[in-house]
């Protein structure tokens, strides 16, 4: 995506960045003139231009004068197309308006020889065909039901506009001579006045170009409103209005249209242009500037720009993609494998809601990634750390990769650090200048870890790196014990130490001893049948006990447990814990129930973290 202009608020979403620089750019275009055949349309301002992007899920971006009210004109028939069709279904529609291309301007007289039908709805004389053919039903006329189609299409109430309908009325002279001409050939079934009327009607609905988005956005949903969840057109027949939109929307520009910008599309002379990109968002532009063909000139010339800066071009994308927000979870629900000091751990779980995950999935392009940017921007009131995990992304384009480098530079503004994790498949990408100041890392257990040092740096200071080594008594294995019981624990347990590196407990070996961590900390790791240090799936420091399972059951151990850096730690021996039966039953019991708690306590935070990944 290109850069925003200077003047914007940088810590803003990058898509309304993008948006206000694309309305930045093309607002001095003056070319084209105000349609001035019907003679209200002649009082536009031409200096009026809105841009507007409705996503599925119902989130609108709307820059300009995207609230001012203009005519729907021709965009109406693409809509009043699908009507016909659930009234009259889809074989009695093609004997009554074709569907081919005319190359013809909208308002030609322009009928296939023999049939008299015309070549498609999309031209005037199709228009009047298809009105024809819409039903007056359970006690409204066809007016009334095209303005109900159309305002559930927009998720509000439109209306029309009277003096727009009276100018259209007046001057209507060549659409009532398309009208004759249609019930000579039987295409309409009656005296064309009334459904004459009623076109002139159906043109002077009022809207505006937030209106169009939502729907574009329709169209996208396949027919339901993403506002109002309403039904606006039966899903059978999306695919029918769409097809004619993307050969014929766009009068005798229809073909480049499909081949620059490539998406479904209806122009209306008021100025509006109608886009659909299917499964995924509408687009609405209002420019009362038209070109030679009718179409808004500016509107062109922004579909052009969104559709090569946010490869929107249908060929491009194919099918409605997966959603890319697979999953989402603070810090206080999971943490990194770093079982830190009780003091710590705590201040990380009542401030975990500062620290956010989002599991992402599948393709990232524009529709999937834009609700993703739009959900990380409204965590940066309430969190210092986010992390992209990619584990499930399968790809990434040249926008959302864009959008990720835009979401970086937004989020710190507002002082929010953004990682990623899980990219070694799209490591090259990230390489990039504009994407080497984003942290990576190769696991989301090593991304989390990292994260909470950067928020116990900004909640405690350095208090938590400069951890002095512990007696017996600041361990958690060791609550409730007396002085007097601690010395003779203390007289009986082995000592040890290691440095970094040095393997304490091997994968397989017999369950015969407890350690104690006074100092330092150790990892616990998954064995490999290559020998290599297998997975990380905990990491202990001093205060806690390591090796409690096998302990407690006699089982060989299930994992290697290695130094991460220079630890000094006690020893529970078999034969020690054996003698407290005899010597002092009272201290294995204050033993084993602390035990009991710290493995209880182990399980209810592992049970927690399945729920979440589960979510």
């Amino acid at each position: 995506m290109p850069a925003s202009s200077p003047d914007q608020n940088p810590s803003a979403s990058p898509i309304e960045q993008y948006l206000k620089g694309l309305h930045a750019k093309h607002a001095g275009f003056s070319e084209g003139q105000v349609a001035d055949y019907i003679p209200e349309l002649a009082k536009a301002d031409p200096n009026w231009f809105g841009i507007c992007i409705a996503t599925r899920d119902g989130h609108v971006y709307e820059v300009g004068d995207t609230r001012q009210p203009f005519t729907i004109q021709s965009i109406s028939k693409a809509l009043t197309y699908g009507l016909a069709l659930e009234d009259r279904g889809e074989d009695f529609m093609l004997s009554r308006v074709g569907v081919e291309p005319s190359g013809d301007a909208f308002n030609a007289i322009s009928l296939k020889p023999g049939s008299g039908a015309p070549f498609n709805p999309m031209i005037n004389a199709g228009a009047i065909a298809t009105c024809g053919q819409i039903l007056n039903q359970d006690g409204r006329s066809r007016y009334e039901r095209i303005l109900a189609c159309l305002s559930a299409y927009a998720g509000r109430s439109l209306d029309m506009d009277s003096i727009v309908y009276a100018s259209e009325s007046e001057t209507g002279h060549r659409n009532r001579a398309i009208g004759w001409m249609l019930r000579n050939f039987n295409i309409i079934d009656e005296e064309p006045t009334e459904i004459l009327e009623t076109y002139f009607k159906q043109c002077s609905i009022r809207m505006n170009c937030r209106d169009l988005a939502v729907m574009g956005a329709t169209l996208a949903n396949q027919g339901r409103n993403p506002l109002t969840r309403e039904q606006a057109i039966a899903p059978a027949y999306v695919d029918n209005v769409l097809s004619v939109m993307s050969t014929c929307g766009m009068y005798d520009y229809s073909g480049e249209w499909i081949y620059r910008v490539g998406l479904p599309a209806k122009s209306g002379v008021g100025g509006g242009i109608l886009a659909v990109l299917p499964g995924q968002l509408g687009i609405g532009i209002f420019s009362p500037l038209l070109d030679a063909q009718g179409n808004s000139a500016r509107g062109i010339k922004v579909c052009e720009d969104l559709s090569r800066d946010l490869a929107f071009h249908l060929f491009a994308n194919g099918a409605a993609p997966q959603p890319a927000l697979r999953l989402s979870y603070d810090g206080s629900q999971v943490s990194s494998c770093r079982r830190r000091a009780p003091k710590f751990q705590q201040i990380l779980r009542s401030s975990g809601h500062r620290l956010r995950v989002i599991a992402l999935q599948g393709e990232l392009i524009f529709s999937t990634f834009e609700p993703v940017v739009r959900f990380a921007l409204k965590q940066a009131p309430y969190c210092q750390q986010l992390i992209l995990n990619f584990r499930n992304v399968i790809n990434i384009d040249e926008v959302a990769l864009k959008l990720i480098a835009e979401l970086h530079e937004s989020l710190a503004t507002s002082g929010v650090n953004l990682v990623i994790c899980y990219v070694d498949k799209f490591i090259k990408v990230f390489r990039r200048p504009g994407m080497n100041q984003i942290a990576l890392f190769p696991d989301d257990d090593s991304a989390l870890e990292a994260c909470e040092n950067k928020l116990l740096d900004a909640l405690v200071g350095s208090e938590w790196h400069d951890l002095k080594p512990l007696s017996l008594a600041d361990c958690l294995l060791f609550e409730g014990f007396d002085v007097d019981e601690l010395g003779w624990m203390d007289a009986q347990m082995e000592k040890g130490d290691a440095v970094a590196g040095d393997l304490l407990i091997r994968a397989g070996d017999p369950g015969d001893s407890l350690y104690l961590l006074l100092a330092g900390a150790v990892e616990v790791r998954l064995p490999t049948e290559s020998g290599q240090p297998g997975k990380r799936v905990n990491v202990f420091e001093a205060g806690m006990s390591v090796g409690e399972m096998g302990f407690i059951d006699g089982s060989p151990r299930s994992a290697n447990i290695i130094a991460s850096e220079n630890v000094s730690y006690r020893v529970i021996t078999r034969e020690l814990f054996d003698r407290l039966d005899a010597e002092h039953p009272d201290l294995k019991i204050k033993l084993l129930k602390n035990l009991s708690r710290l493995l209880a306590a182990n399980l209810r935070r592992s049970s927690q973290e399945v729920a979440t990944y589960k979510g």
